[in-house]
């Protein structure tokens, strides 16, 4: 579950990411995808803000710790990315995401100044906690051992990106003054780094359990709601829980017109009519 230390932004504690196929062969050194919006349908929902200086935001401090240079993940980290271009794109995308433009009066962007990216041997994946000085200065914890051993080279510079991505989303998001389900912060986190095109082959759609599980679990179905109310729902959520403490009933009452439960399956029943429809398009290929 997530911490919650301000009023600002979430502070959740380590994130577990499903790992991926085990690594081969070294990585070699690969351009950074392109930033959220570059590919359709992205580009068509929400623009390529990379094309259009005025939609860039302020960027905070940012800095780089590594604290093993001679760790195997280092050098996959290192030859995978350009750390310093990793870090802007990732914060873009999310503010490009979650908020309107820069000098937007319908969105409020957190007083984020300054996020650490510290690069170093721990269990899991990733993390974003407040620093001892306050919580407008971040930290994100990123696991060396991941990227040596769970982590494929092919899939290398995606996935730190999209870990990252992940991870910019808790040093920007709201959580209804420390109320929000952790499931939900999770989702948005993960519904970002989906519209930042960097989801990780194993993600799909799935409707069983309940909505708020987390991660890409949730992150789906925030895409379901963001397609059927219109582009912008998850930043009009997440402008909300800026506002007002999260009371479920009254929360997605007054977002979506009805109760949550009943949104989840209509999700289910729309996802299931999806599967239909491309088990029967395969049979008229078959």
């Amino acid at each position: 579950m997530p911490e919650h230390p301000s009023t600002t932004s979430p502070l959740p504690t380590l994130v577990l990411m499903p790992p991926q196929t085990p690594r081969n062969d070294a990585p070699s050194p690969t351009p950074l995808p392109p930033p959220a919006g570059a590919k359709a349908p992205i580009e068509k929902a929400h623009g390529n803000l990379s094309k259009h200086p005025k939609n860039q935001f302020s960027l905070p401090k940012l800095r780089l710790e590594i604290r093993d240079l001679n760790h195997a993940g280092t050098q996959s980290f290192l030859t995978s990315v350009i750390a310093s271009d990793a870090l802007q794109t990732s914060v873009q995308s999310v503010l490009s995401l979650l908020y309107h433009s820069p000098n937007s009066t319908t969105t409020t962007v957190p007083p984020t100044r300054s996020i650490t990216l510290i690069m170093r041997s721990m269990e899991g994946v990733a993390y974003t906690t407040g620093t001892e000085l306050d919580s407008d200065h971040k930290e994100i914890h990123f696991s060396l051992d991941y990227l040596h051993s769970s982590v494929a080279a092919s899939r290398m510079t995606d996935e730190i990106m999209g870990v990252l991505t992940h991870e910019v989303v808790h040093c920007y998001q709201y959580n209804g003054f420390g109320t929000c389900p952790g499931g939900l912060i999770e989702g948005i986190a993960d519904w970002v780094r989906l519209n930042a095109n960097l989801s990780p082959p194993h993600w799909k759609k799935e409707y069983s359990g309940n909505w708020d599980a987390g991660y890409q679990h949730t992150g789906y179905f925030l895409e379901y709601l963001e397609q059927r109310f219109g582009i912008g729902m998850i930043r009009r959520m997440n402008e909300k829980l800026r506002i007002e403490r999260y009371e479920e009933k009254r929360f997605w009452t007054e977002l979506c017109g009805r109760p949550v439960h009943q949104l989840w399956q209509d999700y289910g029943k729309a996802v299931q009519q999806e599967n239909k429809k491309a088990e029967d398009d395969e049979c008229v290929l078959v």
